[in-house]
């Protein structure tokens, strides 16, 4: 089984940054794709960026140009850097991660921007 934990949630004003992280462990052989998705009360879980074992990326509309996923493939975690956050983006975010056709996710934690 593949363990995920997220850590660097928090409160914070609007226009400040969080930078979130996933660690995984367990059984890992080989990720594919990690990625941050969220969901806020009462919406569907949405994607916010993901990244793929080569590098390459994908973001949401809402957070291009703001946000920033990376990832360290030998020590299997994925970060996301937030900035010039808003409101709207309060919301929990959860780290999922692809390893042979199988996704994993993580608890989730939770971000919470004031106006």
């Amino acid at each position: 089984q593949v363990q995920l934990v997220e850590s660097g949630g928090g409160l914070v004003q609007a226009g400040g940054s969080l930078r979130l992280s996933c660690a995984a462990s367990g059984s890992i052989f080989s990720i594919n794709v990690m990625g941050w998705y969220r969901q806020a009360p009462g919406k569907q879980r949405e994607l916010v960026a993901t990244i793929t074992s080569g590098g390459g990326t994908n973001y949401a509309g809402s957070a291009k140009g703001r946000f920033i996923i990376s990832r360290d493939n030998p020590k299997n975690t994925a970060d996301l850097q937030m900035n010039s956050l808003k409101p709207e983006d309060t919301a929990v975010y959860y780290c999922k991660v692809s390893q042979r056709s199988r996704d994993y996710w993580g608890q989730g934690t939770q971000v919470t921007v004031s106006s």
